[in-house]
């Protein structure tokens, strides 16, 4: 049986498919498109391997039939917590051509929200790497296993060949690199494996395809089922605003996992055009700058604390960038001042990317003029795309107004899986998403993020953006990235602690930074009357500043100065 979801009204849906958008294909027959006009181009590179598309049609094949052998099969769901390597796309497209849904967690995902997935999607398998960076992902997946009561098949890569220990509930430990590598019966070698196999698997373009997660930092993600005609769409619609085409070559250095690194271009649009896409589970700047040389990158999808780790680092100088068009920032908007420094620093432009994995995508178009480029947070990717900026009534603000973001359309989500009375607030009752974002937009619906609905810091009733403070401390030379968080205070309620992340070989005073402040004319209300400073942030698995964790830290200092 199919995974159940909120559907579109019928009769929006029958727009979209007249409109194009919606093409009632999988995202695999999508991507065999590519694979039938460049067999033999490559497709993957990840170390010294390379992938053409017909191999990676071929072992994806290979996958499906043998995930098929083992009782997977349509409306069925895994979760896939799988690094950025070709077994990643590999069993991405196995499952989606056997209409497996696999739910997308991300590389620090722990037992806490494993177990949630599992247990919350009743997920029958569970893909790993035996271990990554030093962290045994096996023993993770035996301990959920044992945990959720009941038989899981743990398929881990790098586990090598022989016997596997029996584990308890009957839960079985499989090798995902010997099924990929080993052929099935009928398959004669150099030959794709045969459609008609898979024909019967074959899920529908209507179903859900696949599981992304919410972005929230501070509660276990909602989960957001995709269909196959919605994330089509999504990829589809990205690559021509992005520049993506059959030259482009894209390196995923943020989790694949991650909706922006998979489909926001990411891989699956690149994938679609006939480009390339280079693969990598490092994203310290040595590594990073090596693979745009040795590559020849034309693009990378990037968050705001990755690039000002790049922009901060001692080797960013005497290295060949020119092949570069475009990084992208999302997650958190990135100051106009970061903006411009890795204009600057890497020669290629720079683009701005506002979404969602419910659905809305934004992009700064590449063509936009400068002060777009530098300030905007970018329009809706599709003209069906319907946006409103609406005060806490739900009442339409004027242009140029904040307000809360809420938006539906061909690709955005009408509710969350298996969260009713979530779904009751989080969506109107006409289907648009309350994104929980503040923006403003501009009479040509250019939007800029203001900051979270609850990323205010309320000091004696005067509402202070943390994003404006933030994104003026990022100006000062001396500070690789900011966040700033309400501290508690027994007379205003709440005053603003700013925590920053120096440069290499700086330090920061509070004074200084107060000067710097009043230097760009912000006001006085504003400052921040507690420094703190950090060498690096906690970052969400989703790359995002964990503000939540910074907030409780300083409560718990705040509390801990008025004790002693």
């Amino acid at each position: 049986m199919p995974i159940e979801y909120t559907p579109w009204p019928a009769e929006l849906a029958a727009a979209y498919r007249r409109l194009g958008y919606w093409e009632d294909k999988t995202v695999p027959e999508a991507i065999y498109e590519t694979v039938r006009r460049h067999p033999d181009d490559p497709a993957l590179i990840h170390d010294s391997q390379t992938l053409t598309y017909g191999q990676l049609w071929k072992l994806s094949g290979r996958l499906a039939l043998h995930l098929a052998g083992l009782g997977f099969g349509p409306g069925q769901t895994v979760v896939m917590q799988l690094p950025n390597t070709p077994e990643f796309v590999i069993s991405y497209l196995a499952l989606l051509r056997i209409g497996v849904v696999p739910v997308m967690a991300l590389p620090a995902h722990r037992e806490t929200e494993i177990s949630y997935f599992l247990a919350h999607a009743g997920a029958i398998g569970y893909l790993v790497p035996s271990e990554l960076r030093g962290f045994s992902y096996l023993d993770l997946a035996v301990q959920v296993a044992e945990k959720a009561g009941r038989p899981i098949k743990i398929l881990a890569s790098g586990l090598g060949s022989g016997e596997h220990p029996a584990l308890p509930n009957g839960t079985s430990l499989i090798s995902l690199d010997s099924l990929i590598q080993t052929p099935v019966p009928g398959e004669e070698a150099g030959e794709e494996v045969p459609d008609p196999r898979l024909a019967s698997l074959r899920p529908d373009p209507s179903d859900v395809a696949l599981m992304l997660l919410s972005g929230g930092t501070t509660a276990l993600p909602k989960l957001i089922a995709r269909t196959h005609n919605d994330y089509v769409y999504n990829a589809r619609g990205s690559a021509p605003i992005c520049g993506v085409d059959a030259k482009t070559v894209f390196l995923a250095v943020l989790p694949l996992a991650h909706n922006f690194t998979l489909a926001s271009p990411g891989i699956q649009s690149v994938l679609l055009e006939g480009g390339k896409v280079v693969l990598t589970t490092a994203n310290d700047p040595e590594t990073v700058f090596d693979l745009i040389e040795r590559h020849r990158i034309t693009h990378i999808s990037a968050v705001t604390p990755l690039i000002a780790r790049w922009l901060a680092s001692p080797s960013l100088t005497g290295r060949d960038f020119s092949s570069l068009k475009v990084i992208q920032n999302g997650g958190a908007r990135l100051a106009p001042e970061l903006r411009a420094r890795l204009k600057a620093a890497f020669g290629c432009q720079f683009q701005e990317v506002y979404g969602m994995s419910e659905g809305l995508l934004n992009y700064t178009w590449l063509d936009d003029p400068e002060e777009l480029i530098l300030n905007s947070s970018g329009r809706p990717m599709s003209p069906h795309d319907e946006v409103r900026v609406v005060d806490e009534e739900g009442n339409d603000v004027p242009t140029g107004q904040m307000g809360e973001l809420w938006t539906r359309g061909p690709y955005t989500i009408r509710g969350y899986y298996k969260v009713p009375e979530h779904n009751a607030k989080a969506f109107s009752p006409d289907g648009f998403y309350k994104s929980g974002d503040l923006v403003t937009m501009d009479a040509q619906g250019n939007l800029c993020v203001v900051g979270r609905r609850k990323d205010f810091i309320n000091r004696g009733g005067e509402k202070i953006s943390a994003e404006e403070v933030e994104s003026l401390v990022l100006k000062h030379p001396a500070v690789a990235n900011a966040a700033a968080v309400p501290m508690p205070d027994p007379e205003l309620g709440e005053r603003t602690c700013l925590y920053v992340m120096p440069r290499e070989g700086h330090s920061l005073t509070l004074p200084e930074i107060c000067s710097f402040l009043l230097q760009q004319g912000i006001a006085k209300f504003k400052l921040p009357e507690r420094l703190e400073v950090l060498p690096q942030f906690p970052l969400s698995p989703a790359g995002k500043i964990l503000k939540r964790a910074l907030q409780d830290e300083i409560e718990a200092k705040v509390k801990a100065g008025r004790a002693g």
